[in-house]
């Protein structure tokens, strides 16, 4: 899938900026042709979530499908598309529930612009889902990986072990839909990254509106403490709480990404400030760009250490915004 003459440029989640997409590849030394943004020696690797939130989804769709199918670029699933797929697909008897993604007020609302803004383009639709099932939930290059939240190794082995490449059919996503199955677990995990519960009685509010008992988690630290030294998420901890010692048993079920291994880069995390790296083999490239934020790249060649300089980006222009 990779072809080592090529330089990759990694893009995070796009959420339906397709305006910003199209500044971001022109600044890149993308250019159009025949309806394609094309490259003459670099490839663009996206790292999912191109769907929901922004005001030109389908138009983002379009870009990077059409740059996938030639050959341009090669994208991964991101939690939203999962969601999507979720969202379309029944699950298996005796769960107590309909649909992977049960059809809550609050799904609903997630998915709500993606629906509207394909209202109109059903048949359409029902394609962009069928590509959906089609991407991988990881890209392993070797001296780099691209998963869209957490890199877990035993369920990335695991995985392969079903599909080298990393995708998954109906059936994988049907079976998510039961709480505790493998599939869940990696759909879970990969996807959305890791959580830990907030204690009794705490409940935090994210920047979308919804209840929090739990929070995202660091995957990468060596030693760390207490909640403070984990959390991973735009919502800062009440002080009291960050400050809460983690137990042994904590300690011992949180993952640890080593510094020894492969460049790895993420998404999902809705950074802000300056792109830079987390550490030398770690980045994320979600800058928040569907709220006024930054729709981020790193330019990727033959380096085993992350550099700063790499990192291209462009202001999202508050047009882009949700409407």
């Amino acid at each position: 899938m990779l072809d080592p003459a090529r330089g990759y440029d990694l893009i995070g989640d796009v959420h339906g900026c397709a305006k910003a997409l199209e500044r971001l590849l022109n600044q890149l030394g993308y250019r159009k042709e025949a309806g394609v943004w094309r490259h003459p020696r670099r490839m663009a690797l996206f790292l999912g979530d191109i769907i929901d939130r922004g005001p030109h989804i389908r138009e983002a769709l379009h870009v990077v499908r059409d740059m996938v199918e030639a050959d341009q670029a090669l994208c991964i699933m991101g939690n939203h598309e999962f969601s999507a797929l979720g969202w379309n697909t029944p699950v298996l008897p005796g769960n107590g529930r309909y649909f992977v993604r049960e059809h809550t007020p609050r799904n609903a609302r997630l998915l709500h612009e993606t629906h509207s803004q394909f209202a109109a383009y059903p048949a359409e639709w029902k394609g962009f889902l069928g590509w959906f099932q089609t991407l991988p939930l990881f890209i392993d290059g070797g001296f780099f990986r691209l998963v869209h939240a957490c890199w877990d190794n035993e369920l990335i082995h695991m995985l392969r072990a079903r599909d080298p490449q990393g995708r998954i059919d109906r059936d994988f996503v049907r079976a998510a839909g039961r709480p505790g199955s493998f599939a869940s677990q990696v759909c879970e995990r990969l996807l959305r990254g890791m959580d830990m519960r907030l204690p009794e009685g705490v409940v935090l509010t994210s920047r979308e509106g919804f209840p929090r008992s739990f929070f995202r988690t660091k995957f990468w630290e060596e030693n760390p403490q207490t909640y403070g030294d984990i959390v991973f998420q735009p919502e800062p901890l009440p002080e009291d709480v960050a400050q809460t010692p983690l137990s042994s048993r904590q300690k011992r079920e949180l993952l640890r990404y080593g510094a020894d291994e492969p460049l790895l880069f993420v998404g999902h995390y809705w950074c802000s400030g300056r792109p830079a790296p987390i550490r030398h083999n770690l980045a994320c490239l979600d800058y928040s760009a569907v709220l006024s934020g930054r729709l981020v790249a790193y330019r990727l060649d033959q380096e085993r250490r992350l550099q700063t300089d790499k990192f291209v980006w462009v202001d999202v222009k508050r047009e882009e915004a949700p409407r």
